[in-house]
């Protein structure tokens, strides 16, 4: 707590200097530069949480000279959804001056509901005994629940390199959570979270994940909110002890890669990205909610078509391809995007207490298509600030409206 009471003290204090800052020719490394925020009032949507209502304040910013630092950004979300939902978050990427180091930080406080459908890629939509384990739920079971969330890091230039190493502490406490369906429940089945939970040796209403990251990342984007070249990698290792308060020791691996390929040098706004991410399962064992799963990125913005946690499993693979382009000659205020992905997870160790009756999925036993297309608008040439719309169409009727601001990637 003392430690994130810390950081918001820094954070408060670069904001109030920031409003303060005026620009100068003579570039000091202790000074901010250009700083722009942008209290947006939020309309956005997605499959998870319906329509949402709030604020999505933005800030970006230099943390030296703007020739050789990379600029700093930070998206908060102050939101109410038609869901009854309250999501409360902050999450940044920050340049010290001269790229020395970058802060990687994702805060999220949830009063919150999703759907679950259980483990594997071909968990249906509607709501059934699992063939596989009688006597659960497979198909959709709403959940009501509880996040608290602090990940943190901090990683350290090599050099004049593009190479960054350090470390990172995370935290997710899940509390008060629900299960239930919309129609009344068989009291002979088991709802896939707490049969997941009980056969794991976990508490079915509350649990915690507590560790420590090693990290590597390899910064070579442009500008982070909205590459126009090059490429981004991150390469996280988490070691999650029971003695910093997880409930179970376990380690996870986190691979993400981005690259963005310009289709015409004179229109740097067309240009074809491509994502690939996976987050494995390495040793021990994780909570149901902490298991890898579909939107769950840092910044939710994976899977566009399904809804957040629609595909879970102990292990994740995730790739997407999207084809920028302007939509006027000249101007860069308006432009599409096509897109498309994919998705395959494991379904986890076969169920003990059921004497093995699960048949758990392999990665690539089946894979989740899904596609679409885009608008964006740019708010902010300079800065790269876009608002993005998107629709998007998965299997078996699975489809999804996204509003957010900034590139999905």
């Amino acid at each position: 707590m003392k430690t994130l009471c810390f950081i918001l003290g820094v954070l408060w204090a670069i904001s109030l200097k920031a409003y303060a800052q005026t620009d100068s020719m003579e570039y000091s490394p202790n000074k901010i530069y250009h700083f722009s925020f942008v209290p947006l009032p939020a309309v956005a949507s997605n499959p998870a949480n319906g329509w949402m209502f709030g604020f999505a304040p933005s800030a970006s910013w230099y943390m030296g000279n703007p020739a050789t630092t990379k600029m700093s950004n930070l998206v908060g979300n102050l939101l109410y959804t038609t869901k009854k939902q309250w999501i409360f978050s902050s999450r940044h990427n920050i340049y010290l001056s001269d790229n020395s180091a970058i802060l990687i930080g994702d805060w999220r406080y949830f009063l919150t509901s999703q759907p679950t459908f259980g483990l594997g890629s071909s968990t249906p939509n509607e709501t059934s005994e699992n063939p596989n384990q009688p006597g659960v739920y497979w198909g959709e079971q709403q959940m009501d629940f509880t996040l608290i969330r602090f990940y943190e890091a901090v990683l350290k230039r090599i050099g004049d390199s593009k190479f960054y190493l350090g470390l990172g502490y995370h935290l997710d406490i899940h509390t008060k959570i629900k299960n239930f369906i919309t129609e009344e429940a068989d009291p002979l089945l088991q709802f896939s979270h707490d049969d997941y939970n009980l056969s794991k040796g976990f508490n079915t209403d509350r649990y915690v994940l507590s560790g420590v990251s090693l990290n590597a990342v390899m910064e070579n984007r442009d500008v982070a909110v909205a590459p126009y070249e090059r490429n981004f990698a991150w390469v996280q290792y988490k070691i999650n002890p029971s003695f910093l308060g997880s409930d179970q020791s376990s380690s996870t691996l986190l691979l993400d890669y981005r690259h963005y390929f310009n289709l015409n040098p004179q229109r740097k706004r067309n240009l074809i990205g491509v994502w690939g991410l996976g987050n494995f399962l390495i040793s021990g064992e994780l909570p149901y909610m902490n298991l890898p799963s579909l939107g769950w990125d840092m910044f939710g913005r994976g899977g566009r078509a399904y809804a957040q946690g629609r595909f879970r499993g102990a292990n994740l693979i995730y790739g997407e391809a999207e084809w920028r382009f302007p939509l006027q000659r000249d101007k860069d205020t308006f432009g599409g995007t096509i897109f498309v992905n994919g998705t395959t997870v494991s379904g986890g160790k076969p169920n003990e207490m059921l004497g093995g009756m699960s048949s758990p999925e392999k990665l690539f036993d089946k894979i989740n298509p899904g596609y679409g297309v885009g608008l964006r608008v740019m708010i902010n040439k300079e800065k790269r600030t876009t608002i993005a719309a998107d629709y998007a169409i998965g299997q078996k009727g699975n489809s999804g409206f996204y509003l957010n601001i900034n590139e999905t990637f």
